[in-house]
């Protein structure tokens, strides 16, 4: 999900200039027979072959910026803008609004965002009625828009506390127990520790902060929230669960207790953990995997990046562990997004464009030639990478996707949005 300002920057080596569910299982997940089926439907000879590309339904440009993340629904595309390093001479305080229903990208209009530097995440309400904005290195905020004219959203509310300073570098909305919530993951700077600040949007005009808790070393660079389940992504301290209500273990959103964690493997013992999703499977109702991105050193815009996907069996929250990896030589991974119903797993994988990887079924058991040398899965070894897309795309740098309805969503620092034809790949 999202990464950027310093994560991002320092790991690209840019930030010089800056100084910058009820009954949740908390016991093994018996493995369904489902889950040791063969990959895909037998007659589909595209799963677990050799990968294939995905075709390019259109592409909107975006010369002057550097492209962040991207939010869509319906057609509808948001891609924020980054500043870490200024572009055309511009920082990055403009999201574009783009109409995509036809496939080709056509900017319809923008919002500028007055005293942002970075406005590296955002994020569109499950009920499609908002479009929340992180902003950074202005004392840090969120910024709440109307949706109801997806081509021109209204400004409900802007969020900031002494708790955002100096910035808000991802924020994730999820509701629990009849509210809704932003969780903002907060920069260190200024003498300050990373943090987690949870804010209740139920009242989208009148934004409460709820939580303000120290965590991550050095960040806590996002979250996922599933099932009153916390996963935070806490950098070199690995993948922290907590209970937030769902676990029944005495946590609520207010006050999240801990389930477990784990520090996922890394070369150089830094593991970097950058973003995550629990897969919730709808076909067989498993819910034993999540996948965790590596944002790791260094890095070139356009050029060069490093960091695998990680798989960490998390059925049981108390002791999770790694089973299984995905590595492209000579590129890193960025955010994901899922197309749960198919099983298919897509990552930005900046300098490799995109990667559709197969993720149904048991990632953790495998032939002795399908394993690394220390134990786990490879899961290119295995056949689960099965497609590529904007892997050919001069200097592509691919930020963040989103899946929905047959298309895939991509955000491209250098080129803007691309919409892709992932129809191939729904099952």
């Amino acid at each position: 999900m999202k990464s950027t300002a310093p994560r991002a920057l320092l790991l690209l080596g840019l930030l010089a200039a800056l100084a910058c569910g009820d009954g949740s299982p908390t016991t093994p997940e018996p493995t369904s027979p489902a889950d040791s089926a063969p990959i895909g439907d037998p007659t589909d000879t595209t799963i677990g072959s050799a990968p294939r590309t995905l075709a390019v339904l259109g592409n909107g440009d975006v010369p002057e910026r550097y492209t962040a993340e991207v939010a869509e629904r319906d057609g509808w595309a948001y891609t924020s803008t980054w500043g870490g390093v200024t572009r055309g001479r511009n920082f990055g305080d403009v999201v574009k609004i783009w109409d995509a229903r036809s496939g080709t990208p056509t900017l319809v209009d923008s919002l500028k965002v007055p005293g942002a530097q970075t406005l590296d995440d955002l994020q569109i309400s499950d009920d499609g009625k908002l479009l929340v904005v992180a902003t950074e290195y202005a004392g840090g905020s969120i910024i709440l828009y109307d949706r109801s004219d997806p081509a021109r959203p209204v400004q409900l509310s802007r969020f900031t506390s002494a708790n955002t300073n100096p910035g808000v570098h991802t924020v994730k909305l999820a509701r629990w127990n009849g509210h809704h919530y932003a969780f903002l993951s907060i920069d260190p700077g200024g003498g300050r520790h990373a943090a987690l600040v949870i804010v209740d949007i139920t009242d989208p005009r009148a934004p409460r902060e709820i939580l303000a808790r120290t965590m991550g070393n050095p960040y806590v660079h996002d979250v996922f929230v599933r099932d009153g389940i916390l996963f935070t992504a806490n950098w070199d301290d690995g993948l922290v669960l907590w209970d937030i209500g769902g676990a029944g273990k005495g946590g609520t959103v207010a006050n999240p207790v801990q389930l477990g964690a784990v520090r996922t493997a890394s070369y150089n013992d830094h593991p970097s953990v950058h973003n995550v999703w629990w897969f919730h499977d709808p076909r067989t109702g498993s819910k034993r995997y999540a996948f965790v991105g590596e944002e790791n050193a260094p890095g070139q815009v356009g050029v060069s990046a490093t960091g695998d996907i990680h798989v960490v069996d998390v059925s049981d929250f108390a002791h999770p562990r790694e089973v299984a990896f995905y590595h492209v030589d000579g590129a890193g991974t960025h955010n994901f997004h899922m197309d749960e119903a198919s099983g298919i797993l897509y990552a930005a994988y900046y300098n490799a464009g995109v990667r559709a990887l197969d993720v149904r079924g048991d990632l953790s058991s495998c032939t002795a030639a399908q394993k690394s040398s220390d134990g786990r899965c490879d899961l290119a070894r295995m056949g689960r990478d099965v497609a590529h897309a904007l892997g050919d795309a001069p200097q592509a740098y691919t930020w963040g996707v989103h899946f929905e309805n047959g298309r895939l969503y991509a955000s491209d620092m250098i080129h803007g949005l691309y919409v892709i034809d992932a129809s191939p790949l729904v099952r």
